[in-house]
């Protein structure tokens, strides 16, 4: 199995909003057998609570339920349970470095990484503006950029 999870600050715009994208782009490449979507935040401001309604709106609008989502804070094992810890902006990288475990810094990327069409390296965070339907756009993005890196790195 392959593990990813999308880490933001709250967990309640950009995280879930990747983990709803990428959990379709995997399910409609038929390798939810082999690759789990998770998400988290690096506060525990919202723990337990869903999505924010924005963020479940403009998901939905594109086919992807975020209603069952809940915000949890990430944890240092994470690096030890996920193949792939993706910081949506470089605040969240940093405050994730500092958790991580020696030795598991590989696992760690930035989310824009994934998507070179995108000529920003931090996903904005949409939850003080109306950057929704953008904030998809590059998220979907970057989506596929890493569904391919993960194809060609395991094969699949």
């Amino acid at each position: 199995m392959i593990r990813v999870v999308f880490v933001c600050l709250g967990n309640i715009c950009r995280s879930p909003t990747a983990e709803g994208i990428f959990r379709k782009l995997v399910n409609d490449a038929g390798l939810s057998h082999v690759i789990e979507v998770d998400s988290s935040g690096t506060s525990n401001w919202h723990e337990g609570g869903p999505p924010d309604e924005r963020s479940t709106a403009v998901a939905k609008t594109r086919g992807i339920d975020l209603s069952l989502l809940k915000s949890r804070q990430a944890v240092a094992d994470d690096f030890n349970h996920f193949d792939y810890v993706i910081a949506m902006d470089g605040s969240n990288h940093q405050k994730l470095l500092s958790l991580c475990p020696p030795g598991r810094e590989d696992r760690l990327r930035l989310c824009l990484s994934f998507a070179p069409s995108v000529s920003l390296t931090d996903v904005p965070d949409p939850y003080y503006e109306d950057g929704f339907d953008a904030v998809f756009d590059m998220i979907e993005s970057a989506g596929q950029g890493l569904l391919a890196e993960i194809q060609d790195t395991h094969n699949l």
